[in-house]
């Protein structure tokens, strides 16, 4: 398996450690592993369906709109 060494700043350490904690991820690189395969799944989406938008709604009410890089 292919291994990283990546820099974080405590900020963004911090947000990781936050995420463990709150969710059911049991590792820092699991959530990493998480953010990066939901990443891709939303780009082929978007590539797939052209003109596709990733919204967050309540329902019936739109929320945000979210442009992925």
């Amino acid at each position: 398996m292919p291994r990283y060494t990546i820099d974080f700043d405590n900020d963004f350490d911090k947000t990781l450690s936050d995420l463990v904690k709150n969710t059911d991820a049991t590792t820092k690189a699991d959530v990493i592993r998480r953010a990066v395969a939901s990443y891709s799944y939303l780009k082929q989406q978007q590539k797939d369906n052209k003109g596709a938008k990733i919204v967050v709604t309540d329902d019936a009410n739109l929320k945000k709109e979210i442009v992925l890089p």
